[in-house]
């Protein structure tokens, strides 16, 4: 039997269920990153890729105009997106895209910013989080195959002058990504700053 749950998120009412991933509290450093980001970005929507619920991306927008387009591949979770944009009074301003991450965004959108909170487990470790949906936490062998996915989609989607904001799990993971995106073409994106919390660490990613 699933049993809605509710908490306050920067302000927000969320709500989800166990076929989601639970917010995380400290989380709210990534929308709140994100908000001051847009205080000084070009014009131009906000991109979440690995939604869940919405509940980051719609506390980067809360205070903003922006529209908020929110990417994930889990039925569960477009229905809390949609939900929870609602409660807060920003349904008019959210588009949901139930798809794959590679099959969500056409090749002409850009965005002023894109925040990720992709699945960063590594797929053996899972078991140890019984209480989390594998398909929200199983990052593939190293914990980064949506991560590399996240960061190339950043690099294809960025406006200019726009700021990519990826959650991880550990700053080994961080330095990976950093090193990764080091050696892409001139012009990538790469990782500008990288900030850590007890629970995760945040990088941001600019041309």
């Amino acid at each position: 039997m699933k049993v809605m749950r509710h908490l306050t998120f920067g302000g927000l009412a969320i709500s989800f269920d166990e076929r989601v991933l639970e917010p995380r509290p400290w989380t709210e450093a990534q929308s709140a990153w994100a908000a001051e980001l847009l205080a000084e970005a070009a014009p131009g929507p906000v991109l979440e890729l690995c939604a869940g619920v919405g509940h980051i991306g719609l506390g980067a927008v809360r205070d903003t105009e922006r529209r908020l387009v929110l990417v994930d591949v889990n039925p569960a979770a477009e229905e809390f997106a949609r939900h929870n944009a609602a409660a807060n009074g920003l349904a008019e301003r959210i588009d949901f895209r139930l798809a794959r991450l590679d099959e969500a965004l056409a090749d002409g959108e850009r965005f002023a910013v894109v925040v990720a909170d992709p699945p960063w487990v590594p797929s053996a470790d899972t078991s140890r989080f019984p209480e989390d949906p594998v398909l929200a936490i199983d990052g593939g062998d190293d914990g980064l195959d949506l991560a590399r996915t996240c960061v190339g989609l950043m690099d294809r989607h960025l406006a200019d002058g726009g700021s990519g904001l990826l959650q991880l799990g550990t700053t080994a993971q961080a330095e990976t990504i950093a090193a990764e995106a080091a050696r892409r073409p001139e012009g990538s994106v790469r990782v500008a700053e990288t900030r850590a919390f007890d629970r995760g660490v945040l990088v941001r990613l600019a041309r």
